[in-house]
């Protein structure tokens, strides 16, 4: 727990790796990568774990219908043995359109389908006999090899579902687009009423808040590029409920609006400086600081800083390394 980074990797591979290296060097507590059209997650977790010693290594997410749960069981635990435990499991159900069009699978009952994946993963590193789910079966196990039997679990959460799922049965969860006030108001009590279902106390689990973040002497350009890249999750249906739980129907309507009135261009420009001001951290390292700060406040017990294409993520995290004391 404590002041994380999420580490993609774009053209460059050496360039990511390159910046894993700082990010360990400045203290930085974890990496993160996300799982998009391009290089394979766990894969690039191998790499940054030839370049780090202590950072602990997640994905931010991975989707569960991307892979068996026995070829996260088995990648994850060799990354896990690789990198001398410092393997984070990073779970999530992604959205319809890609998991229809990029893994030809449907997602039919997301809560079942997260409980039982995530209850066949545990089984497998545990040596136990894999649970048999509707969706997920499998009679695995590990021939002449024991990995860590508890190496963490933690799922993607929007939904009150799917955070009140991960407080019972993961050990984390990760957020996006999800701002301090939803965490403080949303997050926090509904992960722990989770945790009370399963018998647990709330101390101990993992609050990962992604943070857009941009030390920058330009921050209306780097505002600008973050619009851009916001266009997607608006049009996206889990996104959607979620910013109207964090009552944010206004921005909502105006993205709409725009949208139907003027195209990308118009609904981009709709997203408010208020809708900004609330997820980024973005101006002078100290109005960075404060803005990270804030997530912490809010009950984040970590969160992790994302580089905003087109500004420097290097100058960003050396100006932020121990923000939060």
């Amino acid at each position: 727990m404590g002041l994380g980074a999420f580490i993609s990797v774009g053209k460059s591979l050496e360039t990511a790796l390159q910046r894993v290296e700082l990010a360990e060097r400045l203290a930085y507590e974890s990496a993160y990568v996300t799982h998009i059209a391009a290089r394979d997650s766990v894969t690039t977790l191998m790499a940054y774990a030839c370049r780090s010693e202590r950072l602990v290594l997640g994905t931010g997410v991975t989707p569960i219908y991307s892979r068996t749960p026995v070829a996260a069981a088995q990648s994850f635990a060799t990354l896990d043995e690789f990198s001398g435990g410092r393997a984070l499991i990073g779970l999530g159900v992604s959205h319809r359109p890609v998991v229809e069009a990029w893994y030809g699978q449907r997602i039919e009952k997301p809560l079942r389908e997260m409980r039982e994946y995530v209850g066949v993963v545990r089984a497998i590193l545990r040596g136990e006999d894999p649970p048999q789910g509707e969706r997920f079966a499998s009679s695995f196990h590990f021939m002449g090899y024991e990995p860590r039997p508890d190496i963490p679990i933690y799922l993607a959460g929007l939904s009150p579902g799917m955070l009140r799922l991960a407080g019972e049965i993961a050990d984390g969860v990760i957020l996006w687009l999800c701002n301090p006030d939803y965490i403080r108001d949303v997050v926090v009590p509904t992960v722990a009423e989770g945790r009370e279902k399963a018998g647990k106390s709330p101390e101990g689990f993992d609050i990962v808040a992604a943070v857009p973040s941009a030390v920058t002497s330009d921050p209306e350009q780097a505002k600008a590029q973050l619009r851009s890249e916001l266009i997607p999750y608006f049009s996206l249906p889990f996104y959607r409920k979620m910013l109207e739980r964090s009552r944010l129907e206004e921005d909502i309507a105006a993205f709409d609006r725009g949208m139907q009135e003027g195209g990308p261009e118009a609904a981009e420009a709709a997203i408010s400086e208020r809708f900004l001001s609330s997820l980024a951290a973005i101006g002078s390292a100290d109005e960075a600081a404060a803005s990270v700060s804030r997530y912490a406040e809010s009950g984040a017990t970590s969160p992790c800083l994302g580089g905003i294409s087109k500004t420097d993520f290097d100058t960003t995290l050396e100006a932020l390394a121990g923000c939060l004391g």
